[in-house]
């Protein structure tokens, strides 16, 4: 049986001289071969339905006004599958309705449901702006193309996410790749409802973002890349090599212009400014920062921020004021790893300092000052979050570096695990502290695919064994990390990105029930693996899988 509708608003506009057919077919193999949903992430809950609806061309929508969803955006993704949107003003005019249905920002659940309806045929309803393009994002992959129309699937689909942080951190201070890219990686960040891009853009090797109080920082510390550190050039010569080198950083328009662009797409972005080390770049720029450096005028590489400077706090506190105004995403991240000690161990004034401060270790020093920057956070209105060695644990159990004894960590500061047994997330969590789980054993995709296969990606369990039910919820999340020192190019990000992002979008929003088993998420992905392919994100799968 077929069954026919016309929307009537738009036949009577000439402009469009569309038409809108919906179409009941019998539940067949056939149909069930070319109506198989296909989605990643899996949803929370699918129910399928006899049927299917086919749209020809154009197609009324109502996007509620209070959501806040861009409808330029919006269009984007309709346009894509091949339906040009209708705007419509009232929830009853529309075949296809976007509502809000209270105000509840951090909650990104949402409903979905598909019937054969003349008005409402396709019905998404949210809490949140995030969760109605949580729902777009749905749609989006549910589309079917054939015969130059676009189908649907019947289906109602109730759907949230297991963590509400899923994360995927780009290093740029290795090599800088650029707006064109990063908005790309969005792009597919947003197909597969990852909500946090952790932008990592400062280190050793460059400085990445316009700070104005201090414009050496990006006509300085912005020209030097991973290859530049790993031949090892002086610092003395940083300079005179790099004087006809253009720099490599984001204005701040720039950034503005990519926040703006991650918020459309229900992504928030957290910057990373490293604390105490990794700040051989702003260390070239400006040598009186670094505990060494200071001594004889000239960037040393590798130094540490002499933290017991009043001068250098501030300019911590001056880059921290710009980053505040430019990411709005309420949390900074200041890094606070691998610092190296012994630029502070060599300091005569930094060792009278903790003397006189009663501060028994470097370990210690460190979470001092990382306190002291929580708090300046704090004042902001804003979050502080850091790498696992900010809870002063010698993490490695490494001979030269001794744990801290008297300096705790400020309450309330987040904790992102990457190195060191994972007992260490058990531990952090029984001090009273959130983590984020990015244990480099499964989710650094700068490890070759030999290291980290896809399907030892997609085994990944952000909560570690041990982690009563009750204080689950303390791990917020995952994160997986692009770190760039092999990445010079863009297509060697995709490569190392591409599909490994997959399986860590699909273990932060599915619960352990629902989740199924690598082969059955393989043939979920397969229809967005085309389209990498197509993009050029996938051009083999040698070494991949």
């Amino acid at each position: 049986m077929i069954i026919n509708f016309v929307d009537r608003d738009i036949r009577k506009r000439s402009v469009f001289q569309f038409l809108l057919l919906f179409c009941m077919l019998p539940f067949t193999e056939t149909y069930a071969q070319q109506s198989a949903i296909k989605l990643v992430p899996q949803p929370a809950d699918l129910q399928m339905h006899n049927g299917f609806v086919k749209i020809k061309d154009a197609i009324s929508v109502f996007i509620d006004p209070r959501s806040g969803v861009s409808k330029l955006y919006a269009k984007e993704l309709f346009q894509e599958i091949g339906i040009q949107p209708v705007w419509r003003n009232k929830e009853k005019d529309a075949v296809v309705v976007l509502k809000l249905t209270k105000s509840q920002v951090i909650d990104e659940s949402y409903s979905l449901q598909i019937s054969l309806k003349e008005k409402g045929a396709i019905i998404a309803s949210s809490p949140s702006k995030n969760g109605l393009l949580n729902a777009l994002q749905t749609i989006r992959q549910l589309a079917v193309k054939e015969d130059q129309q676009t189908g649907f699937p019947l289906c109602t689909i109730n759907d949230k996410p297991r963590f509400g942080w899923r994360a995927y951190m780009l290093d740029e201070s290795r090599h800088f790749h650029g707006k064109i890219v990063v908005k790309k990686l969005l792009d597919e960040m947003a197909r597969l409802k990852l909500n946090t891009f952790h932008w990592h853009l400062v280190d050793d090797p460059g400085w990445r973002v316009e700070i104005k109080k201090y414009p050496r920082l990006t006509s300085v510390g912005s020209k030097g890349d991973h290859t530049h550190m790993s031949k090892g050039i002086s610092p003395v010569k940083w300079d005179s090599l790099y004087n006809n080198r253009p720099g490599q950083f984001y204005t701040q328009a720039d950034i503005r212009e990519i926040v703006a662009y991650a918020i459309d797409r229900g992504i928030r972005i957290i910057p990373e400014i490293e604390v105490p080390g990794h700040a051989s770049a702003s260390i070239y720029a400006y040598p009186w920062l670094g505990a060494s450096s200071r001594k004889k005028n000239e960037g040393i590489r590798g130094d540490l921020y002499d933290i017991t400077d009043p001068k250098v706090v501030k300019f911590l506190q001056d880059v921290l004021d710009e980053i505040i105004s430019l990411f709005p995403s309420k949390i900074i991240h200041i890094g606070g790893d691998e610092a190296n000690y012994s630029h502070w161990k060599e300091s005569k004034e930094i060792n009278e300092f903790m003397k006189a401060n009663n501060i028994p270790t470097y370990s210690d020093l460190q979470v001092w000052a990382i306190n002291r920057m929580s708090k300046y956070i704090s004042s902001k209105g804003y979050r502080m979050i850091g790498w696992n060695e900010i809870t002063g644990d010698n993490i490695r159990n490494e001979a030269h570096v001794e744990a801290g004894k008297s300096e705790k960590l400020a309450k309330g500061t987040l904790v992102q695990f990457w190195d060191g047994d994972v007992s260490l997330v058990n531990k952090a969590i029984e001090k009273g502290y959130d983590v984020v789980n990015s244990d480099r054993l499964f989710t650094y995709l700068d490890y070759p695919y030999e290291t980290t296969s896809f399907e030892k990606a997609y085994a990944f369990n952000p909560i570690p064994n041990g982690i009563s039910a009750a204080d689950s919820y303390k791990v917020l999340g995952l994160g997986c990390q692009m770190w760039g020192e092999f990445t010079p190019t863009s297509d060697r990000v995709y490569y190392q990105t591409f599909p490994r992002i997959a399986a860590f979008a699909e273990t932060g929003w599915v619960a352990p029930e629902k989740k199924g088993n690598y082969l059955d998420f393989r043939n979920r992905l397969s229809q967005i693996e085309e389209i990498w392919k197509t993009k050029g994100y996938i051009k083999d799968q040698e070494g991949r899988y």
